[in-house]
């Protein structure tokens, strides 16, 4: 894993350099649209990307190899000899697992430094957010390895259950693209939504607090698991019992409403002046969006505008109607494509789906003079004309050898 996790991050940091300095004007008669540009989008997102791929195809083999390893050589049975718990022998090996994760990390902070020496800036609350985001995705596929190591008889079992689940989170994210409704509120749950929350600078205090219940489920459900020695009817009987218990306390955490914006360029929220006029209207807002979940109108909609005024507006009601998945044979309908707001017994109907679209709407229903924009406020961007110098030096040079050295030197000190 530490071996191919340095060139897979140089990959992704390499093209996403180059990109960005094109897009600031590299090579080209013109400044681009790098004054557009952050780093958080452009360069970090794309960056700890490879984390994400080393979390899904790589960590878990890991994982499985700790846990299952000790039952397949017999060890498993001398540590529960031992006078501790079994959560306490399950946390032990998840904290390790968690010290090699951050290991295999260190390809991103060589990248960070690189990015430092280019020139390049670092706001730390967004790349503090992005690597939260990359260390709760581990933490799910140690919890979930972990479980299914212990629940099966052999490691290539265990590794089988887990690609599945992993693929499995994948299908309902693409159930929720085309259908929406309740399959996208669960999609926001799963470990891609996730990290992709999160790579964009949004923290979700209901999101935050459901992956970490998962986290403590899957290490719990290891640890019952654990115990070769305790009937297998009462293990699945206390696994039931975890499963109502995670899914009542999951259930609860939906319900928060709190979240974080701690992006530079304040990409996830409506300008401050804007938050501020929303959050005193008092009147619940209700608006009903008549475009199907594969229309890229209602994307555009929901990312610019919909997703920000939940955000700012906990009273707000948003419902979505369609006849079909696609939208392409309903465009003969005459409200197709219309949105419908309604606020303090007043409606109102729009075609727009620009955030400046929106808020001009509420503000109209609200009787509500729309407050001035500010320039001072406005993210001028971070532009860096400058190509990925030294990187494929330091990812596929520099990092490879350093693993082959420590490797050989390890299996000189355990020889």
């Amino acid at each position: 894993m530490l071996l191919l996790i340095g060139p897979l991050v140089g990959v992704s940091f390499i093209g996403a350099v180059q990109t960005y300095a094109e897009a600031s004007g590299l090579n080209g008669t013109a400044a681009g649209v790098g004054e557009a540009f952050s780093p958080l989008v452009g360069i970090w997102a794309p960056t700890f990307s490879a984390s994400e791929v080393a979390a899904a195809f790589l960590l878990p083999f890991v994982a499985i190899r700790l846990v299952s390893g000790d039952r397949q050589s017999g060890a498993l049975k001398l540590e529960l000899q031992q006078p501790m718990p079994s959560l306490s022998h399950i946390g032990a090996k998840a904290i390790v697992l968690l010290a090699a994760w951050i290991v295999a990390s260190l390809p991103t902070l060589g990248a960070i430094g690189l990015w430092k020496w280019y020139g390049g800036t670092v706001y730390v609350p967004e790349l503090a957010t992005v690597a939260l985001g990359h260390v709760l995705n581990a933490g799910l596929t140690v919890a979930l390895a972990a479980a299914t190591a212990t629940l099966t008889e052999h490691p290539s079992t265990a590794a089988i259950l887990t690609l599945s689940v992993t693929v499995g989170t994948w299908i309902i994210n693409f159930v929720a693209a085309v259908h929406g409704g309740i399959w996208e509120r669960v999609a926001s749950y799963t470990p891609t939504a996730v990290v992709a929350q999160l790579q964009h600078g949004l923290i979700r205090l209901d999101v935050l607090l459901v992956t970490l219940t998962l986290i403590a489920a899957g290490l719990v459900f290891a640890a019952v698991w654990m115990r070769l020695g305790v009937a297998v009817r009462r293990r699945v009987y206390e696994s039931i019992a975890l499963g109502a218990l995670t899914t009542a306390i999951v259930l609860a955490c939906t319900l928060a409403t709190s979240s974080w914006d701690t992006s530079e360029s304040r990409s996830n929220s409506f300008p401050k002046a804007d938050e501020e006029a929303l959050g005193r209207m008092q009147s619940p807002l209700r608006v009903v969006v008549h475009l199907a979940p594969e229309d890229p109108r209602r994307l555009d909609l929901e990312h610019r505008a919909l997703s920000k005024l939940r955000r700012v507006m906990p009273r707000v009601r948003i419902e979505y109607e369609s006849a079909t998945s696609i939208g392409l044979f309903e465009q003969t309908s005459t409200n197709y494509g219309e949105i419908w707001y309604e606020l303090g017994g007043r409606r109102a109907v729009s075609r727009l789906t620009t955030a400046e679209g929106v808020l001009e709407t509420i503000y109209s229903l609200a009787g509500v003079t729309p407050p001035a924009e500010s320039e001072d406020n406005v993210f001028r961007g971070h532009p860096l004309a400058v190509p990925p110098r030294g990187a494929p030096t330091v990812f596929y040079g520099i990092w490879p050898a350093l693993v082959l050295a420590a490797g050989l030197i390890a299996r000189r000190r355990n020889a």
